[in-house]
């Protein structure tokens, strides 16, 4: 079922509201978070959503996933879908970690081409 040009800006909006409200308390609770972004394909919602965290190195990145704080965001995810009216099965699923380190390195800091890759898979 297609949505309507409304109904997605609606829910960019919510997504937009409640995935802020995330970043924001996650920039205070996590070292080396940065902030977050969110890519979708409104053709094939819920299920191509993705939010991707960012954090400053992947030294920090895989110190933080390994100190157990991808459930956090996890559940910080699920929290900010449930507040935006999204439904989804598992909100862990939706959720990709990256660096800024790792961007440079791979696409010369280039966030546009990096999370292009991201979306179709690729990276």
């Amino acid at each position: 079922m297609s949505l309507s040009k409304r109904t997605q800006a609606q829910i960019e909006r919510r997504l937009i509201t409640t995935l802020t409200e995330a970043c924001e308390t996650a920039k205070t609770q996590i070292p080396g978070f940065l902030w977050l972004t969110h890519m979708v394909d409104y053709e094939a919602f819920p299920a191509s959503l993705k939010v991707v965290w960012i954090f400053d190195t992947q030294a920090s990145k895989d110190f933080a996933l390994a100190d157990g704080e991808a459930r956090f965001m996890g559940e910080l995810t699920a929290q900010a879908f449930a507040e935006a009216q999204v439904k989804v099965r598992n909100a862990s699923a939706h959720v990709y970690f990256d660096s800024e380190e790792e961007c440079q390195r791979s696409c010369g800091g280039n966030w546009p081409k990096r999370l292009a890759q991201k979306q179709s898979g690729r990276s």
